[in-house]
């Protein structure tokens, strides 16, 4: 989590710049304070270092709980954590409305905590959010087309264009290939059109 050293001449003025300088709110910043005083007591500081205290995974689903609770949609946000990221799998009637048309809408949300939720720490964490296990179902199509494009490159040594893809995607067609020894794989244009290109290996 975030950590921060200030000295000020008032106590207040120490909270302030914690806050400022963390960008968070104060109520998840622990407060230790040292007061020092000068010759006969008539000057005193303060050093105070602000620590970000918040279980960020549990504050992104009651995030989440409470943005569905606005926008007056039935929803229930499950957990997964480990060393490297916070998966959040959310189930509901309303995926359409929430997935959006190619995942967009979802993409936006997963943006938006990802964001919120690396405030809070100096390491930066990876968020994944899922709907209605539509990424799950995303990723098998796209390692099923890593495959049989890869397959295709490697049979006729002709490179081969896919469609533009999100970071998330092209990292899963990276990986799925990263072994091959016949076909590399490379991104190439710019965001939002970036996309992947799978090529023959020279031998």
């Amino acid at each position: 989590m975030k950590k921060i050293t200030v000295e000020t001449k008032t106590l207040e003025a120490a909270k302030t710049s914690i806050v400022e300088t963390l960008r968070v709110a104060e109520n998840y910043i622990d407060f230790e304070v040292t007061e020092k005083k000068a010759l006969l007591g008539l000057k005193r500081s303060y050093t105070v270092t602000g620590v970000v205290n918040v279980d960020i995974a549990t504050y992104g689903q009651q995030l989440l709980e409470t943005l569905f609770e606005n926008m007056e949609i039935k929803a229930t946000v499950k957990i997964n954590e480990n060393a490297e990221e916070i998966s959040y799998q959310i189930e509901t009637d309303e995926n359409p409305v929430l997935i959006g048309k190619n995942g967009k809408t979802l993409e936006g949300l997963q943006f938006y905590m990802r964001n919120i939720l690396n405030i809070f720490t100096e390491k930066h964490v990876m968020v994944l959010v899922d709907i209605g296990g539509y990424k799950e179902n995303r990723k098998k199509q796209l390692e099923i087309l890593a495959t049989k494009t890869a397959k295709e490159v490697a049979r006729t040594k002709i490179s081969a264009k896919l469609e533009p893809m999100n970071a998330y995607e092209r990292r899963i067609i990276h990986t799925k290939l990263s072994e091959w020894r016949d076909v590399s794989t490379t991104s190439e244009g710019n965001h939002p059109k970036r996309y992947l290109v799978i090529k023959p290996k020279k031998r």
